[in-house]
């Protein structure tokens, strides 16, 4: 992958930043489980160290590789936290990881990490399925009421506490993980 005239060939720089990333993403993880929220100290100076990092080792141009990262990553889910499908610092938290691995790269460990995601919500679906089953009989009737009158009307939220929440910080580790594991072993990706 050409950026601003440099080759990078999604190769992933060895050493510091994926002890960076792992350490980084652990925390986060950890965070996120316990919290639910993944903090500011940890994302924003991650980002400010990525995009320092390449500045100092690859000039201007690496400058720019961890730019487009974090944009990129920024951008994936910017989205979904607009619709409320996850919380600011999942967005921040890929937007750093994207500082350190391009944008090519935090796209690969964005799709990855939607894989890891959609498992995660799965398997926290059918733990907690007396709790999500009014969910999904309330959305079917929804769903059906739109098929049958052409009106959305949609169900009365109740707002229960004890709903379990999808700490996507997990799931960004997991696929961040995967991919520094694959670029590490040789793994050439196709994009």
């Amino acid at each position: 992958m050409d950026i601003f005239g440099v080759e990078y060939a999604g190769s992933l720089p060895y050493g510091f930043t994926n002890i960076y990333l792992c350490i980084l993403l652990l925390i986060s993880s950890f965070t996120d489980f316990k919290n639910q929220k993944i903090p500011n100290y940890l994302t924003f100076p991650s980002m400010l160290t990525g995009m320092i990092y390449y500045f100092i080792s690859e000039g201007m141009a690496g400058f720019f590789f961890s730019l487009a990262g974090l944009l990129t990553g920024f951008f994936l889910l910017i989205i979904p936290h607009i619709l409320g499908g996850m919380g600011a610092g999942d967005v921040k938290l890929l937007a750093a990881v994207g500082s350190f691995i391009g944008a090519k790269g935090v796209f690969l460990a964005f799709l990855l990490t939607a894989l890891f995601g959609g498992i995660y919500a799965i398997i926290i679906i059918l733990y907690f399925r007396k709790i999500f089953k009014g969910f999904f009989k309330g959305f079917f009737n929804t769903f059906l009421a739109l098929i049958l009158t052409k009106k959305y009307m949609p169900e009365p939220i109740i707002e229960n506490k004890n709903k379990p929440r999808l700490c996507y910080g997990i799931a960004i580790a997991l696929g961040t993980f995967t991919y520094i594991g694959m670029t590490i072993s040789g793994y050439k990706f196709l994009i």
